[in-house]
C-alpha cells in the first residue's frame, strides 16, 4: 500500500467517533450528531476531495486547537427557571435570522455532491438560515440567490487588481447581496501539507471531476471570476488601505473574515468595517496551535461592542455554539459539518446538520435558564 494510502487511513482512523461499515449512518435522519456525517461523508465523497475538506496546514495543530478549545471553558447550569419558551432568534441590520447559526462559505462544493451549494442553499432556504458564498464557488452567486430565495452574504477573495475587485463588487451588487465578507487570512499563503499527501492516494484522473488538469482549478469551474482578469487574487501586498477603497466603492456592508488579534480588532473598526469575523479559515491559514474560541475575547475587548463580532472554527455541537455567544459573538458559523452533510446526503444532509446543532442549542439555553439569545452571557461559563 503506498505511503500516502497508509497515512490517509491512519487520519482517518484517529477520529474519535470512526464507526465500522455496519454502523455508518445510511439516512439523515439516522444521525444523532453531526459528526455521524463525517464518516458517512468519507465513505461517499473522493479521496482527495474529503481530504480538502477534513485538513489543515503543517501538522493540524491548529485544526485541533479548534476543538480542544472548548474544553477549557465549563457551562454553569441554572435550574428553576421557566424555560418552556425559548428565542433563538438574533437580529442583524435590520434582518431577523431564526438562529444565530450560519452557513460559512466554503469553495468547490460540487467537489462534494453534484448538486452543490445548490443544494445548501436549498437547505438554508428550507431552515431560514443565513448563507456566506465563497468567491471560489463552483455555482455562480445568481443561481445560488434563485435558490436561496434571497441574495447570500458574499465572501470576496480580493483579486489582485482593482479593476477585478470592482467588477466583482459590481456583480454582487446586481445580485441583490447585501453584506460582503473580505477574507484576509490567506494573503500571506499556507501550507496545506496534510491535504497534499493525502491527495495522492486518489488515483483518478483529474479530469473525471474537474474542468481541467491537475493545477489551478479552470474559470468554468470558478464561474465568479468570468471576465476577470487572471492575475489572481489574495496578494499578498494587500494592506489596510483596501478597506477604505471598498469603503468607498460599494453601500454594501463590509466584514472582515480572518482576524484573531486584538490589534487587528482595534484596526478593523478604525477603517471602517461594519463587521469581523474572528476565523482562522478551519485551521488552515497558520499553524498558530490556537483555537478561534480562544481568539475570541481578545478581540471581543478591542471591539467594545462597536461592531458585530462573528466566529467560525471547529463547532461541532450546541453547547460549543452557546460558549461563543456567551463570549460575546453575534453569531457563530459552520463549515465542515455542513460539508459533510452535503457529501453523504445532499441538501437532506445539510437541513438534517442545521437541525441538530439547533436542538443542541436549545437544549444548552434550556439547561442554562436563559430564554434569549440575550440572556446568554459571561454567567453561563466559568
Amino acid at each position: 500500500m503506498p505511503n500516502s494510502r497508509r497515512e490517509f487511513l491512519s487520519f482517518l482512523a484517529a477520529s474519535p467517533l470512526a464507526l465500522s461499515q455496519s454502523e455508518a449512518i445510511t439516512s439523515p435522519q439516522d444521525a444523532l450528531s453531526v459528526l455521524d456525517f463525517e464518516d458517512a461523508a468519507r465513505r461517499t465523497v473522493p479521496v482527495a476531495h474529503f481530504a480538502y475538506i477534513n485538513t489543515g496546514v503543517d501538522d493540524n495543530a491548529t485544526l485541533k486547537a479548534n476543538r480542544d478549545g472548548f474544553k477549557k471553558i465549563q457551562l454553569r447550569p441554572r435550574r428553576l427557571v421557566d424555560v418552556s419558551k425559548v428565542d433563538t432568534s438574533i437580529d442583524l441590520f435590520g434582518t431577523k435570522w431564526p438562529s444565530p447559526i450560519y452557513i460559512c462559505p466554503c469553495g468547490s462544493q460540487r467537489a462534494f455532491h453534484p448538486d452543490g451549494e445548490i443544494a445548501t442553499a436549498k437547505a438554508a432556504r428550507a431552515k431560514k438560515a443565513l448563507q456566506m458564498l465563497s468567491t471560489v464557488s463552483s455555482t455562480p452567486v445568481e443561481t445560488v440567490a434563485e435558490a436561496l430565495g434571497r441574495a447570500p452574504w458574499y465572501q470576496l477573495y480580493a483579486p489582485a487588481n482593482w479593476d477585478g475587485v470592482q467588477k466583482l463588487v459590481h456583480r454582487v451588487e446586481a445580485a441583490g447581496c447585501a453584506t460582503i465578507v473580505l477574507t484576509v487570512d490567506q494573503n500571506a499563503g499556507r501550507n496545506t501539507e496534510t491535504q497534499q499527501r493525502l491527495s495522492r492516494a486518489d488515483t483518478r484522473k483529474c479530469a473525471t471531476c474537474h474542468n481541467a488538469a491537475p493545477g489551478p482549478a479552470s474559470k468554468k469551474s470558478r464561474p465568479m471570476f468570468d471576465g476577470i482578469d487572471s492575475a489572481g487574487y489574495n496578494s499578498p501586498s494587500t494592506t489596510w488601505d483596501l478597506i477604505g477603497r471598498l469603503k468607498n466603492a460599494t453601500r454594501l456592508k463590509l466584514f472582515i473574515k480572518g482576524l484573531e488579534t486584538r490589534e487587528d480588532a482595534e484596526l478593523a473598526c478604525e477603517h471602517g468595517a461594519d463587521g469581523i469575523v474572528v476565523s482562522n479559515h478551519g485551521g488552515r491559514a497558520l499553524e498558530t496551535g490556537r483555537g478561534t474560541i480562544e481568539c475570541l475575547p481578545e478581540v471581543i475587548a478591542a471591539v467594545r461592542g462597536r461592531i458585530p463580532v462573528f466566529v467560525d472554527g471547529g463547532f461541532r455541537r450546541g453547547t460549543d455554539v452557546f460558549k461563543a455567544l456567551a463570549l460575546g459573538a453575534r453569531a457563530v458559523g459552520i463549515g465542515r459539518p455542513y460539508l459533510w452533510g452535503l457529501g453523504a446526503f445532499g441538501q437532506p444532509g445539510v437541513e438534517r446538520v442545521l437541525d441538530i446543532l439547533n436542538a443542541e442549542l436549545q437544549l444548552a439555553m434550556r439547561q442554562c435558564g436563559t430564554r434569549s439569545i440575550a440572556e446568554i452571557t459571561r454567567s453561563s461559563l466559568v
